[in-house]
């Protein structure tokens, strides 16, 4: 009797393992969650809230551009607000700010200048969110796909006679101050968030911003290799970084936009500030 009972018990107990592990596995399986809501922290718009391991995404939903992008420790590295007169403190920020006064303002976290696009959520897995924005003048469409370690924005049609660039305008671990670093596919040197770039990146073309208090790095990646310029300033209050963005001029003002088909750029954190690490995350991407 004794016997039979603790074999019962024994079934029992492995009968809510197995559902147990079963649970767990449904949990750790759905990677990539999609949510709806508003991005406070920008002023309140109306957001996809898209949410992984890596990070915490706020795509702003008439705007069809990246308001907050939040990593593991709550820190928001876009720091986008859509104060108007805020400039570089808020109201230019944001990720990918790709088509500026040209055809229209669009795919930029909504802000007074930004004209309006329509969204649809095109696919929604427990490992792949797609969302694509087609522009109020029916001209341009971007395609947003977010996976478990990083965010994708292709740029999937294009005005016919005009040009867009990719910009990351934000604050590296939450505000920019002068520790402050990047590196880039140019070479394997650290360089202060003052330096400069002009020039063309060599394929892959990347580069990363870090903050010597943080642990990780935020990147972005070209897929497709060209000869743009690929130019970096710093202003006071965020960075200004372009694929297809050159001219910087004696004023520090990057004019022209050199990008007229269709790319893919991603934008993610890695969980390390060693060159190499980054160097490597890269690879795995592009593999």
């Amino acid at each position: 009797m004794v016997s039979r009972l603790k074999t019962m018990v024994w079934l029992m107990g492995f009968i809510f393992f197995i559902q147990g592990c079963g649970v767990g596995s449904q949990q750790q399986k759905q990677e990539v969650q999609l949510t709806h809501g508003v991005d406070d922290s920008a002023g309140g718009v109306s957001t996809y809230i898209i949410s992984t391991s890596q990070a915490t995404y706020y795509l702003e939903k008439l705007g069809g551009g990246l308001s907050s992008m939040i990593d593991k420790d709550g820190v928001d590295w876009l720091g986008f607000h859509n104060e108007k007169g805020s400039a570089h403190k808020g109201e230019y920020r944001g990720f990918p700010n790709a088509i500026h006064k040209q055809d229209g303002s669009y795919f930029h976290a909504l802000n007074a200048g930004t004209a309006l696009s329509t969204s649809v959520v095109a696919k929604e897995s427990d490992d792949h969110i797609r969302i694509v924005f087609t522009s109020g003048n029916g001209a341009w469409q971007g395609q947003w796909d977010f996976y478990p370690e990083r965010c994708d924005f292709t740029m999937t049609q294009i005005s016919a006679g005009f040009k867009y660039w990719v910009l990351y305008e934000g604050v590296p671990g939450g505000e920019m101050n002068d520790d402050d670093f990047w590196y880039s596919s140019a070479d394997s040197q650290t360089h202060l968030i003052d330096e400069p770039f002009i020039g063309d990146f060599p394929s892959p073309e990347w580069i990363a911003f870090g903050d010597v208090k943080s642990p990780r790095m935020l990147y972005m990646l070209h897929h497709e290799d060209d000869s743009h310029p690929d130019d970096y300033l710093r202003r006071p209050d965020m960075t200004v970084f372009g694929f297809g963005r050159g001219n910087i001029n004696e004023t520090r003002t990057a004019t022209t936009k050199y990008l007229d088909t269709q790319q893919t750029f991603s934008i993610g954190f890695v969980e390390s500030s060693e060159y190499a690490e980054i160097e490597n995350s890269i690879k795995t991407i592009l593999r």
